[in-house]
This record gives structure tokens, sequence and C-alpha cells, in this order.
């Protein structure tokens, strides 16, 4: 196996000793790795840039983050979507060529680590990808500049940073059990929810419940649903609630978030068709776009494709490397599926190996492994389309529908009226429209090896409203408006992180059964009588 030109003492941080030694002899080296083992913070005279295979505390992480920030201050910066329940920065570090500011026909990509507290070599990768991105720009590599200069990328290494504190506890302590009594650990999930004990990855809203049961209806879309406000009744956690706003807040293109359990990528749907039959075959209406996205990640990861590297659930459904959500966990609430059905986002779930909390010696390796994947997946947000939706006076129009024929699920355009559509090679016939505006209807081809987003912008005429045009083609009839989010103001309710207490009944509305809320929304008084009888 060949390591990757990038190795050398000059640029990674390897171990203490002078003399740079064949990452291949490492295995015959371990006692060089023990020397820096236990530090727990960079040396004064590293770079921030500088690669250390290890990991990293939440202070270290915060660190690293603001150091590389420094180092390349014009390209990079940090900042906060929110806190933990605990308090921790849900701290995000943005690279761009104008970091702070959406550009014009510029995709914005990001990536999420650490979802669950105890799948830890995300986080890692996400840390190293950052300081990686920084010291290759200023090395004049010219693939990361290029990268830089046209995509705005966000990286949230932890969005679970006190799941993570409880779980790297938890190793610790197991550090000297044998390795029947640290496999028992690790099955465990100790460190996997937050401080609420809430699976983030359960707690989005379930919008996907809400396309099966409208899938029959004429006009029935897959795409800006908005959220139920019974969600809003139920336990939200802080960290769900901050990557939601962050989520609304960027008109991101391309995501991944990372877990561990299992090698291979999962694209949407999450939640089979059929609840009651788990591991069906849930595509949505981008199946084939999704199927390429998730082939970019694992057939340029180094052992993912091979079928023989399974090893959890996903062994008998997978194939080279990627599994439909539904087909493999089949849960409700993911993010994946949020992404999908709430914005324009295509996101897909990577789980990156076996063991969720690989030993320091391993965590090279995993880099080595998954950093073509990590540039390769966000290269691939330029697929497709982009371009601009303006009307006849050269105004731009937000929120214009960018459809394609065959697919009922649209994306729209951002504040500067732009938009970005991912779709594999091929013919595709495409419109844009917009209430007070007709259709406009063009025909695109894009070819194979296309490695940039075809340019096709759209001029809508306006025309007067037609008395029988129905709102609902342009939203689905629902719960609530798609603009508007947090209706019943619950940001406090959601970023009281320190103290547990001010929350009120938190207890109680654990407590109460799944038909709760549905009784509580129509305004009269709580059915506690009902509740007596349970």
């Amino acid at each position: 196996m060949a390591w990757p030109y990038f190795l050398d003492c000059d640029r990674f941080f390897v171990s203490e000793q002078e003399e740079c030694y064949d990452p291949l002899e490492g295995l015959k080296a371990q006692d060089d790795l023990e020397d820096y083992d236990g530090m727990e913070m960079l040396p004064a005279e590293e770079p921030a840039t500088t690669i250390k295979f290890s990991h990293h505390s939440n202070a270290q992480m915060f660190s690293i983050l603001k150091k590389t920030e420094d180092q390349c201050s014009d390209i990079a910066r940090t900042y906060s979507i929110g806190r933990s329940m605990e308090g921790r920065e849900l701290l995000v570090i943005e690279f761009s060529s104008n970091p702070g500011e959406h550009e014009l026909l510029e995709p914005e990509v990001k990536y999420i680590g650490n979802m669950h507290g105890n799948e830890v070599l995300g986080r890692q990768l996400l840390i190293y990808l950052a300081q990686y991105l920084c010291s290759e720009y200023l090395l004049g590599n010219e693939r990361i500049q290029t990268l830089i200069n046209t995509t705005r990328i966000h990286i949230l290494p932890s969005m679970n940073p006190d799941g993570y504190e409880v779980a790297v506890t938890g190793v610790q302590d197991n550090a000297d059990v044998d390795e029947e009594e640290a496999h028992r650990y690790d099955s465990l999930n100790i460190g996997r929810n937050n401080a609420q004990n809430v699976d983030l990855n359960r707690n989005f809203p379930d919008l996907t419940s809400i396309v099966y049961s409208r899938r029959r209806q004429k006009g029935y879309r897959t795409d800006h649903i908005p959220i139920p406000d019974y969600y809003w009744f139920g336990k939200v956690a802080a960290e769900t609630y901050a990557v939601m706003k962050w989520i609304r807040s960027i008109p991101f293109v391309l995501s991944a978030n990372f877990h561990g359990g299992d090698l291979v990528v999962s694209y949407p749907y999450d939640l089979s068709k059929h609840p009651l039959e788990h591991n069906m075959f849930s595509p949505t209406q981008d199946e084939q776009v999704f199927k390429l996205l998730a082939k970019t990640y694992a057939t340029t990861h180094e052992r993912m494709a091979n079928e023989n590297a399974r090893c959890g659930p996903s062994s008998s459904h997978s194939q080279r490397g990627i599994v439909n959500g539904a087909q493999w966990s089949n849960i409700a609430g993911s993010m994946q599926d949020f992404n999908y059905l709430h914005t324009n986002c295509f996101e897909v779930t990577v789980e990156l190996g076996c063991d969720r909390f690989p030993p320091e010696e391993e965590l090279f390796i995993g880099w080595h492994e998954n950093h073509e994947a990590l540039l390769s997946f966000m290269e691939a947000a330029h697929r497709g389309i982009k371009g601009l939706v303006k009307d006849e006076e050269g105004n731009v129009i937000k929120g214009a529908r960018v459809s394609v024929r065959g697919i009922q699920h649209d994306v729209t355009t951002a504040e500067n009226g732009d938009y970005w559509r991912l779709l594999i090679p091929g013919i595709h016939i495409v419109s844009a429209s917009a209430p007070g505006f007709n259709r406009s209807l063009k025909k695109v081809y894009l070819p194979h090896h296309m490695t940039t987003a075809g340019r096709v912008d759209f001029v809508l005429q306006k025309a007067a409203p037609e008395p029988d045009m129905q709102e609902e083609e342009y939203t689905i009839p629902s719960m609530g408006s798609y603009d508007r989010f947090d209706p019943f103001n619950q940001y406090e309710r959601y970023t009281l992180m320190a103290d547990m207490s001010l929350i009120p009944n938190r207890e109680e509305r654990a407590e109460k059964p799944w038909w709760w809320n549905y009784f509580a929304l129509q305004g009269g008084p709580p059915p506690t009588w009902l509740l007596k009888r349970i």
C-alpha cells in the first residue's frame, strides 16, 4: 500500500524523533509513537497546521481550530452555531476565498462529525482536514486552492461534545480491561447520546412520514416541507435546534455526516415506506443522484467499496460500499432525511469503520484511507447545473423554484437569485417558476466526465395570476409556512444550557404518552383524566 505523497516530517507531526521514518515501518516503531501519546497539547513550536495523529479533547479541538483560523486568516474563519446542552461551543471552521460571505454561484458544503459522542473517528478526521486544507493552501497545492476558491466549506468536527466527554471518560476507565471487556463497553454505546440522553440522529422532525402520507395526493412534492407544529412540543435537543437553524441560514448544496460502527455510505431515505417492514428499500426522487454521491466517497476510500470490508448490519444490503438508509437501519427523524426534505441540501451518512473509538495508533491509517474521499466528495458539489433566476428587468428572484422533469423534488433560489441543482450526466428538461411569472423551460445536456456545473440561467416574464392557480403548485399544503421557524419562540428553551432545572416540567413532559401532543394542539384543557386510566 502506497502512502500519500504529502507525508513528510516537515508537514506532518508523526513523532518526536528527529529522524523521519517510513510510516509503513511504524509498525516496528511503536515505541516512537509512545513518546507523544500522553501529550496534552501541541508543542508550542509546532504550527497549527501540523497534524498530530492523536485524539484531541474538546479544549484541544477548539484551540486547533482557532489557531488554524489565525494561520490562514485570509481563507479561514471560525464561528459558533450555538451551544450544547452543557454549554460547550458548537464550533465551525469555514474555508473560502471570502470567509463569512456567500459568493454568487459558489456552492456551500458542510461536514459534520461526532453526532454520536462515542463515534470519534469522524471528529478527528475533520480536525485533520481543517489543518490539511490550511497547510496545503499555503504551500500552493493547486487542487486545494481551486477547491477553496470555488467552494465555501463548513466543518463542524463535533456536534455532540457533551457525549464525547462521557465516551472518552469511559474509554479511559476501561483502558486496562481485556479485549472482550472492551468490546462489551463499545456495545453499551456509552456517550452516544447528548446530555439529555437524546439520540441526535433521531431528533430531527420526521418529514419522511409526511411525504409518505402525501405521496398519492395531486401536486405531491418532496421538498421544502415545513416543520410540523407538534414537533416543537417534544424534546428538541439544543444541538438539534442549533444545527437546524444553521442548515436553514446557509444555502447548502452538499453535506456528509460521519459515524462509526460499519464501513459504508448510506443515503436517504432512512425511514421505510412501511414502518413495520424493516430493511425495505425506500428511495427518494433523487435516487440516482444519491447513488452517484455515495459512490464518489465509497470508491475513493481505500477499502469501503470492497464488500469484504463490511462489519455491521449493512453486510447483506450494501453494494460496493453504499446502501439505502431504510434498507439498512430504518429510523425516523434522521438528519440526512431532514436536509433533503426541508432544504436544498443533499446529505449522506458516512460510516467510517467498525471501531467507534479507535486507538490512536489507527488514526493515521484512518486519515490515509479517507483523505482522498473527503476531497472528492466536496468536489462533487460542482456536479449538475447552477445559475441565476431573474425577471425581465434584471432583478433577481429569491425563492424561485427550479424543477427537473421526472423528479418531484425542486430546489429554490437563494437570496441573490442563484441556485445549484445536483444531477447525473445525461439530458434533463429543467424549468424555473415563481408566483406571478410564466414558467421558463430549457433542455440541458450534461456530458460524462464533466467536472464543473453547467451554467443555466433563467429570465422569467411577468404574467397575470390565473384565478384557478393553486398555491399548492409552489408549497405543500401543510401545518404552517416553510419560512416560519420556531413559531412558538422556543429559542430560550432550547438554549438554556447551564441549569437544567430552569427548563420547566422536563421530567413530566418526558413521561407523557405519544398521543399527548395531539390533544395539546387542539387548545383545550390537558387530558389529565386519560392519564389516570394508564
